[in-house]
């Protein structure tokens, strides 16, 4: 009775096709690589792939920003209410 449970379970907790299209489909109007594109056709597999590419774009650009207010802060009065704005930035 408790392997028919768990198979109940799991069998709720699945995300149909439709579902799987549809946060496909949500990702893709997220991601500028397809977005911009004239066919809005790609396989979720690319959408995936592409996502991935996005994130760690994203990733850098927040690490390279990071750095640049790092070393804006390290140029001006440490006490300025710029360098507690910069340090509420970076927190």
């Amino acid at each position: 009775m408790s392997s028919r449970r768990s198979r109940q379970s799991s069998a709720s907790s699945r995300i149909s096709d439709d579902q799987i299209i549809e946060l496909v489909s949500k990702l893709q109007q997220h991601l500028p690589e397809i977005r911009n594109r004239r066919s809005n056709k790609a396989s979720a597999s690319k959408v995936l792939q592409e996502t991935c590419n996005y994130i760690r774009s994203l990733h850098r650009e927040v690490d390279d920003l990071s750095d640049r207010l790092s070393q804006l802060l390290s140029t001006i009065d440490a006490d300025s209410p710029e360098a507690a704005i910069i340090r509420s930035l970076l927190a």
